[in-house]
């Protein structure tokens, strides 16, 4: 038996697992698992960078009394990043995604560079917080000013690992500043939008052998290899399919990122009309998806709803909801005003008053309104990929922790008129362990370790009623 860890950073959990390869199945344990949240300090929404690196340690440490494993990888959410000074060190903090420095820097340099210049050279879905509109907002900070280079998450934790600095393809593709032909980072465009191109570090691809631990104890020699390190990445090299030239994908978290896997990218005015993206895969592969908001919009309500004295769990809301089959209220999920924290369910209710439908007014009518929702934007999302793909999408896999909701599984089936295949829930670790494991050589190809995937999770089957 071979045994891996795995470090999967989620933007509200983390978590350290044991994963085993024997008998033909992939096994799974977690170790560890802490939540986390963004802090607002002095104006800035910010992650606690040095609670989360505690933690992983603390669940390395752990991992290591119950196994000798042959390597580690990390994978994480995508777009945020830390700088390192010339002396190697990191310079604090590490901003969220959402916080709203990018609000104005987003339009301005979509106007100002053209979004064909920008989509034909990365192939990437437009968003507010890429990568690109962060660094550029933090252009004149005094951290960008210092920094001789950046890392995006899951490569900071391997240089305070490992002392390598090395940028993993699937997670530097959601920059938004990488080419998604040549899978290197894009000078032109670089130096187009004013950054410099000295600040980026060189590129691995998944299963690269990054180095070992040196500097934390017991931890020293472990072997840290790239995984897929954009969590979503991870999460596709865990997609069971049978004949992926018909079957797409739903990774339902926080966000619902849905898609197929292809070889090469799709970037043309179609596809740029239809605001996809070209996220890279591991092993040669392409992620050709969309972000839609998802089970963000249910936490936030969750948030303000315990602020003000109601406390309510996933399940006791997803009973309520189906108290209230009749509520037939749908929204774009994708509206800007849900792109930040705070009062979701006022939000929520505006916008369907100024569509002129009925407004939810019970946590019950709240929670079918949103899954609804994300079930209408699922089919709207497969309908675009499949034109622009000319592909048939003929079974949906649905990956992650939002799989384990029955009722937004059946909305889904019954919506897109597809049957739906949950599972893995943990797709993300599955597809962590996979990669270290043909990078040990001890699994020979994608599909091989898909195969043994397949025999590793029990799934469930809604079919359109």
């Amino acid at each position: 038996m071979s045994d891996y860890l795995a470090v999967d950073l989620g933007a509200t959990s983390g978590r350290v697992a044991i994963g085993s390869i024997e008998q033909g199945r992939i096994n799974l344990r977690v170790i560890h698992r802490f939540a986390h949240d963004v802090q607002r300090v002095d104006g800035q929404l910010l992650w606690d960078w040095d609670r989360i690196v505690r933690e992983v340690l603390d669940g390395l440490k752990r991992a290591l009394d119950e196994v000798n494993p042959i390597s580690v990888a990390i994978d994480s959410w995508a777009v945020d990043f830390g700088f390192i000074d010339s002396a190697g060190e990191f310079i604090p903090p590490v901003v969220a995604y959402r916080d709203e420095r990018t609000d104005l820097v987003f339009p301005h340099t979509v106007e100002s560079i053209g979004k064909e210049k920008i989509y034909s050279r990365t192939g990437i879905q437009f968003l507010h917080f890429n990568t690109i509109y962060q660094l550029i907002a933090a252009k004149n900070t005094a951290s960008y000013q210092e920094a001789k280079g950046f890392l995006l998450l899951p490569d900071l934790l391997n240089y305070i690992l490992t002392g390598v600095a090395s940028s993993e393809v699937t997670n530097s593709s959601t920059t938004q500043l990488l080419n998604s032909r040549t899978r290197t980072w894009d000078s032109e465009l670089i130096e187009l939008v004013g950054l410099n191109i000295e600040k980026f570090p060189a590129l691995h691809e998944p299963g690269f052998e990054i180095g070992r631990v040196r500097g934390h104890g017991e931890l020293d020699g472990l072997m840290v290899t790239a995984t897929a390190s954009h969590d979503t990445a991870a999460a596709i090299v865990g997609v069971p399919f049978l004949d992926r030239e018909r079957e797409a994908y739903i990774s339902s978290g926080t966000w619902s990122l849905i898609g197929v896997e292809l070889t090469e990218p799709i970037i043309n005015q179609e596809s740029l009309d239809a605001n996809l993206t070209n996220e890279l895969g591991a092993f040669g592969t392409v992620r050709f998806l969309k972000n839609v908001t998802g089970l963000w919009l249910l936490e936030e309500c969750r948030r303000t709803w315990e602020g003000e004295g109601l406390v309510l769990s996933i399940s006791e809301l997803i009973a309520q909801a189906l108290q209230a089959p009749t509520f037939k209220s749908v929204f774009n999920p994708n509206d800007e005003r849900f792109a930040h924290p705070g009062q979701m369910p006022d939000r929520i209710r505006e916008l369907c008053l100024e569509n002129g439908v009925l407004a939810p007014n019970t946590p019950g009518e709240f929670t079918i309104c949103i899954l609804r929702s994300l079930a209408s934007a699922y089919r709207d999302t497969l309908e675009q990929i499949a034109k622009v793909s000319r592909r048939p999408i003929e079974v949906i896999h649905v990956l992650g922790g939002g799989s384990q909701i029955d009722l937004l599984n059946q909305l889904t089936a019954d919506i897109c008129k597809i049957p739906v295949f949950t599972g893995p829930i943990e797709a993300t670790l599955f597809g962590n362990v996979m990669v270290q494991a043909i990078a040990a050589g001890e699994i020979a190809s994608l599909d091989e370790a898909r195969s043994i995937l397949r025999n590793s999770f029990e799934s469930k089957r809604f079919l359109p009623s």
